[in-house]
Formats: C-alpha cells, sequence, structure tokens
C-alpha cells in the first residue's frame, strides 16, 4: 500500500513539474504514472549502487552530488520512455531532481506523515 501511495505521489510531482518548468514534458497523466513505476525501480535497483560508486564525492560535496545521481535517474527514466517523456538536457533534469526532492519532502512531511499518526491513534 506504501508503494502505490508513493507512486500516486511521485506522479502528481512529476506532473506539477512538468507544468512548471518548460523543458520537462509529460505526455499526461498514463505517462506520468509510467515513469512514477519506472523511477522507483530504478530507486530500488540503481540508485544504491550508483551511491555506493560515488560515496567519496557525495561526502565531499555533502550530500549534494545526490542530486546528480537522481538527475541521471530521470534521464535514464526518460530514455526508456521514449517521446512519452523528455527532458531537454542535463540541467533541466537537475532542476527537476531538487524540485521533486522538495515536493516529495514537503508532501511527506505535511499530508502523509500526520495521516500515519491519525491512522496509529
Amino acid at each position: 500500500m506504501r508503494w502505490i501511495a508513493s507512486i500516486i505521489v511521485n506522479s502528481i510531482v512529476l506532473m506539477v513539474v512538468a507544468g512548471y518548468v518548460d523543458t520537462f514534458h509529460l505526455e499526461g497523466v498514463g505517462a506520468a504514472v509510467t515513469a512514477s513505476v519506472i523511477l522507483s525501480i530504478l530507486n530500488v535497483i540503481v540508485k544504491p549502487i550508483l551511491i555506493v560508486l560515488t560515496l567519496p564525492v557525495t561526502v565531499l560535496s555533502l550530500g549534494l552530488f545526490l542530486f546528480v545521481i537522481n538527475a541521471l535517474t530521470l534521464m535514464l527514466t526518460q530514455s526508456l520512455m521514449g517521446d512519452s517523456f523528455i527532458i531537454e538536457g542535463f540541467g533541466t533534469a537537475l532542476l527537476a531532481a531538487v524540485i521533486i526532492s522538495i515536493l516529495n519532502l514537503l508532501i511527506q512531511k505535511v499530508i502523509v506523515e500526520p495521516l500515519q499518526e491519525k491512522k496509529k491513534k
């Protein structure tokens, strides 16, 4: 259930980014959901490998290099999806990675955690 909620939240966040960033394009809701599923699979499989391989750079940059890794996973997702998901350049992917991280953090703290607290009581 938590994975499905994560897919829905990521889909919404991807659509928000596509709405505000001109060089970040999604064809529709279906493309957003597909991109979210592919991105979550890549985050489980590829991202840990990239983090381990780039650990020294990540430590030296005080963790900021993780945004570059997130941008790389976005670019990989875009290449797997073809024309339904287009990111025009690495700079756009990096900007989108920062925005997606911030929006996911806000949604997690403002909506998801209070709902989980309410559910426990």
